[in-house]
C-alpha cells in the first residue's frame, strides 16, 4: 500500500496537451517553458521525428507507442533534484503493473530509471533541466513506453507491452501514468521524501546482489550491485571496496 503523505500535488495542478507530430515532447516542453509556461504541463504526441534518449541516443518513435513529457518548474531545491529520476521510474513501474496481465514477466527497475519487463527494456526515461531567463529551473521528465512497437536493433534486450499481452492503447496507458505521477510526486515531496522513494525503489530493483558492470565516463567497473543508498546513489562492491556512484550506464552481467 503506497503512502500518499507529503507533497502538495493534486489533479488541478496538471494540464494535458495532446499533439500529433513533434520533434520531441521534451523539446516542446522546454520551448514552452522559455515562453513562460507554468509548471504541471503534460505534452503527449502520436509521433516524434527526433526523439532522443540518454547521451543523445536516438529513440524509436513510431505511432502506437506513448511519448509523454511533464514540465516541472522549480520542483525541489537543487541539491535534492538528483532523486527525481528514481521517483519518475517508480511512476512508470506502477503504471506498467496496472496495464500488464498477470501472465506478463516481472516488472523491475534497473538503476537509475530503466523499467524492464522480463529483464528487457520497455521504455525510455530522459530528464532534462534548464535555467530559464527569469532564473527559474525548468525540469522536463520525458517518458517513452513501447506499447505496440520496439526497436528492431538494440545493444540490449527490448520488449513491448503488446508482446507481454497488454491490450491498452497509448491513451489508456497515459491515463494511468498521469495518476501514478501525482502519487509519486507527493511521496517524493519536492525531494524531501527521498527516503520513502528509495524504499519503494529497492522493492522494485533489478539485480541487487548480482554482478553488474557500470560504465563511467572514464572507465568501467565490475562488481556486486549492493543496492542504493538513502540519497539514491548506486552502491557497487569491488574487491571489498564500496563505490557510491551518481551516474553511469549499468549492465547486468548475468543477462546482457
Amino acid at each position: 500500500m503506497r503512502n500518499e503523505r507529503g507533497g502538495s500535488y493534486s489533479l488541478e495542478n496538471f494540464r494535458h496537451l495532446a499533439l500529433g507530430e513533434v520533434s520531441s515532447t521534451n523539446t516542446e516542453c522546454l520551448t514552452r517553458a522559455r515562453q513562460g509556461e507554468a509548471s504541471g504541463l503534460w505534452i503527449t504526441a502520436e509521433r516524434q521525428t527526433a526523439g532522443r534518449g540518454r547521451r543523445g541516443r536516438a529513440w524509436t518513435s513510431e505511432v502506437g507507442n506513448l511519448y509523454a513529457s511533464l514540465l516541472l518548474i522549480d520542483p525541489s531545491p537543487p541539491e535534492l533534484l538528483s532523486s527525481l529520476p528514481l521517483a519518475v521510474s517508480l511512476a512508470v513501474h506502477w503504471t506498467l503493473r496496472r496495464v500488464l496481465p498477470a501472465t506478463a514477466e516481472a516488472v523491475e527497475i534497473k538503476w537509475p530509471n530503466d523499467v524492464l519487463i522480463g529483464r528487457k527494456k520497455s521504455c525510455g526515461i530522459l530528464l532534462e533541466a534548464e535555467i530559464l531567463p527569469d532564473g527559474r529551473r525548468a525540469v522536463v521528465c520525458g517518458i517513452g513506453i513501447n506499447i505496440r512497437h520496439r526497436p528492431e536493433t538494440a545493444p540490449y534486450g527490448v520488449t513491448s507491452l503488446q508482446e507481454q499481452g497488454a491490450t491498452s492503447s497509448a491513451g489508456e496507458v497515459f491515463t494511468h501514468l498521469f495518476d501514478e505521477m501525482i502519487q509519486i510526486l507527493n511521496i517524493w515531496d519536492h525531494g524531501h521524501g527521498v527516503a520513502e522513494v528509495t524504499r519503494f525503489w529497492r522493492s522494485a530493483a533489478c539485480g541487487i546482489g548480482t554482478m553488474i558492470r557500470v560504465n563511467l565516463p572514464d572507465r568501467s567497473l565490475d562488481g556486486v550491485f549492493v543496492g542504493i543508498d538513502d540519497d539514491g546513489l548506486l552502491i557497487l562492491e569491488t574487491e571489498n571496496r564500496l563505490h557510491h556512484i551518481a551516474a553511469g550506464d549499468v549492465f547486468l552481467l548475468e543477462t546482457e
